[in-house]
């Protein structure tokens, strides 16, 4: 009898785990493993998380073409990406917007921005917006830096003055990558992403 109670106990446990695992809502955690996704891109082709991921690891960003801190930091990603991808870490831009909710970051008008741009990287459309309630994202833009084995190490900002670039005191995504490159974990491991709520599809 104690058997069967401790082995239906175990079985509880497990099934509730489980179901842990699965309830809305829940996102990666820093320390995570980041699971495979893919997504369209600007060029038409589709591009997988793995197929992208740097020696290093991968600067992946939710952003868009409308929000305005957005806008302030595109030139500021274009810069990350030509510094750090040579060194392992390449930027990966998200839209995650409904482009009913907001008609400037409809696909065709991500091509344009993306040209307008001339982005180095790949600029990747959430259209089922499947992607990024797994990482907890609600901000554009907001970062999240995955070290070489997919691990989430960061997420946030990426720096601590949107307007200024030039008055930058703290460059989170900068220093979090230097820290993983010397062997250390990113001090702070998380901050607030300043910038424009994302544009969820209505029910």
């Amino acid at each position: 009898m104690k058997k069967m109670i401790y082995f239906s106990g175990l079985f509880l446990v497990s099934v509730l785990a489980m179901s842990m695992s699965l309830l809305p809502g829940t996102a990666y955690q820093v320390g995570d493993v980041v699971a495979d996704f893919e997504l369209k891109g600007v060029d038409d082709k589709m591009i997988s998380l793995s197929d992208y991921m740097g020696d290093g690891g991968l600067i992946l960003v939710f952003t868009c073409n409308t929000c305005p801190y957005a806008q302030l930091y595109e030139d500021r990603l274009i810069e990350l990406h030509q510094t750090f991808a040579e060194r392992g870490f390449p930027v990966l831009a998200v839209n995650p917007n409904d482009p009913i909710s907001k008609p400037g970051d409809g696909f065709a008008q991500m091509k344009q921005r993306a040209t307008e741009k001339e982005f180095p990287f790949p600029y990747l459309f959430d259209a089922d917006q499947i992607v990024f309630p797994k990482f907890g994202a609600t901000r554009t833009p907001e970062v999240f830096l995955l070290d070489a084995n997919r691990v989430l190490r960061y997420t946030g900002a990426i720096d601590d003055n949107p307007k200024d670039a030039a008055s930058v005191q703290k460059a989170y995504v900068r220093e979090a990558i230097e820290a993983i490159q010397n062997g250390n974990s990113p001090e702070p491991t998380k901050t607030k992403a300043i910038g424009c709520g994302i544009k969820v599809k209505k029910a």
